[in-house]
This record gives C-alpha cells, sequence and structure tokens, in this order.
C-alpha cells in the first residue's frame, strides 16, 4: 500500500500553539495542573497493622472518609506498617480516629504510630532533576544527530521534542481532572523523551538515503520529506498501534497509580509520532531551504 504525503506543517503548527495557549490561559485562570502530594506537601500518618495486611483494605477506608488521592506504602521489617501520605486535612485527628476505626474490623491489633507534616521538597527537587535531564539529553541528541546527519536536522529534531514534552504538559493542564501530577508522570516524560526522538531518527535516516538516492535527489527537499515520511509511515503506524494497545490495557485494567502513568504516556506517544511525521520533516526542510537561500543571497 503506498502513501502519499503533503507538507501540512503550518495547519499542524497552528493546532500545537492553540493546546498550548489554551493550557496557558487555564493555568493563569487558576485551572493548572493536579498536582499529587510529592509537589504540595501534606500529612504522613503510620500505623502498625499487627500482621500482614492488603493495601486495597488501607484504600477503601480512606475512600470511605472521602480520601482518594493518598499515597500508601507498606514498611517495617516484616511489611506490618502502613504508611498513608495524604494532602493537608482540617481535622486530621478525627481522620486518624476514622482510618483506624475502619481498618480495626479486619486488623483487630492495629495500631496508631505516628503522625507527622511533610513538604515538597521532593518533588522540588524531582522537577529540578527532570528539567536538567531532559536540557541535558536535548543537547546531546543534537550533537548526536548533528554528527550522524546534519546540524539543522538535530536542531529540527530538539524542536520536536520539546513540541513532545509541551503537548504532554498541556493536556495535562487541560486534562487535570483525569491526570494527577505524581512522580510517575516524570517517569513518564522522561519515557516520551527517548520514544520521540527514536521516531525522528528513522524518518530522517529515510531523508538520508532519499537524499542520496537516484531519481529522488533531485526533487525539492519538502518532496524529499513527503516521500520518506510515507515510505516510514507503515512501520510507524505498526509500532505506535502495537505499544498503544499495550499502554490503553494498562490503563483501562491497571489501578490508579498506573492509570496516572499510562495516560499522559498515551498522550506522550500520539503527540510523538505525530510531530515525527507532520512536523520535524518539514522543519528540517524549510531550514536547509533558508540556509540555502541566505548563501544565495549572500552571493548575490
Amino acid at each position: 500500500m503506498k502513501f502519499e504525503m503533503k507538507n501540512h506543517l503550518k495547519p499542524c503548527a497552528a493546532v500545537s500553539i492553540a493546546i498550548m495557549v489554551i493550557a496557558l490561559v487555564l493555568t493563569f485562570t487558576g485551572h493548572g495542573m493536579n498536582l499529587g502530594i510529592d509537589f504540595t506537601g501534606g500529612t504522613l500518618m503510620t500505623y502498625s497493622m499487627g500482621a500482614e495486611f492488603d493495601v486495597a483494605d488501607v484504600e477503601d477506608a480512606l475512600s470511605q472518609n472521602g480520601i482518594s488521592d493518598a499515597q500508601i506504602a507498606k514498611t517495617g521489617e516484616e511489611s506490618t506498617q502502613v504508611q498513608i501520605r495524604i494532602s493537608d486535612q482540617e481535622n486530621t485527628d478525627d481522620l486518624r480516629d476514622a482510618l483506624e476505626e475502619a481498618l480495626s474490623e479486619k486488623y483487630p491489633d492495629i495500631a496508631y504510630v505516628d503522625i507527622s507534616r511533610v513538604g515538597a521538597v521532593a518533588g522540588r527537587d524531582l522537577i529540578n532533576n527532570a528539567i536538567k535531564s531532559v536540557s541535558f539529553a536535548a543537547v546531546l541528541m543534537l550533537i548526536y544527530i548533528a554528527i550522524r546527519f546534519d546540524f539543522y536536522s538535530g536542531l529540527a529534531a530538539v524542536i520536536g521534542l520539546v513540541h513532545d514534552v509541551a503537548i504532554m504538559i498541556s493536556f495535562t493542564v487541560i486534562l487535570s481532572g483525569f491526570i494527577r501530577v505524581e512522580t510517575t508522570f516524570i517517569a513518564a516524560l522522561l519515557t516520551i523523551v527517548g520514544y520521540s526522538i527514536n521516531n525522528t531518527i528513522i524518518i530522517f535516516d529515510r531523508i538520508r538515503e532519499n537524499s542520496h538516492k537516484a531519481g529522488v535527489r533531485q526533487k525539492a527537499r519538502e518532496e524529499i520529506v513527503n516521500i520518506s515520511v510515507a515510505e516510514s509511515l507503515p512501520r510507524t503506524l505498526n509500532t505506535t498501534i502495537t505499544t498503544l494497545l499495550t499502554i490503553v490495557t494498562l490503563y483501562v485494567l491497571g489501578v490508579d497509580a498506573i492509570k496516572q502513568f499510562a495516560l499522559p504516556l498515551i498522550i506522550g506517544i500520539i503527540a510523538g509520532t505525530y510531530s515525527a511525521n507532520l512536523i520535524n520533516g518539514y522543519v528540517w526542510a524549510g531550514l536547509m531551504d533558508m540556509r540555502a537561500a541566505h548563501k544565495k543571497a549572500k552571493k548575490a
């Protein structure tokens, strides 16, 4: 099956910019990201359950008391203690007693251990480290692609990378009712950086091959990109659909913590496929044409 591609860079860029603008407007009007406890701080409650326990029972007890965003972890030498991290509550003592009463039905030896206030330091550190990691990765990718292909390919790939991250963050704002930003979101963000650049490199590799192929190299750069994207599209779609099937299944069948990782990942995979096929190659062609026009004007 033969695919025919055309340059739709301007409308695609307009759609992406519109999504980012909507996210910015929502953020500035007080409807930004739904930040989890790691980024806002909260209260840490510790109980000794007196025996092995099921985390689902703790989740049910919390749900009965109107708490759905808690982070639960097993601790202690024999994993008989539970640490519950929740957002700040007005009546912490009442909540503590209510949880103890609800859990005592299944765990009669439950005992309150400790309660403390935790800050958002870990979340801030995680954001700073993620920004440094993405920036460092972008520089290394620029260098690698510039050496393997050319500088403008590297620049176009980094532009695509920034686009994918921006789209993923924008949808996190727009879908704040479904996506809570926790540590798993940072993991999804870093995963998309690698996934996105892989798709882009495959297409740029095909562009390079076609740029030296007889019967194709004489064509305009935009047409070479059209041909290269069309040739790569079946492989790209097969890979993307296979990956999405797995991630969507995780989202549908997974627990809340898995959903908070899977949904941003789904958005990032779609954004990465979209930019690799409809944006990055045409950005490269535009940059190369601008360079050629500049050289021509300089000689004239």
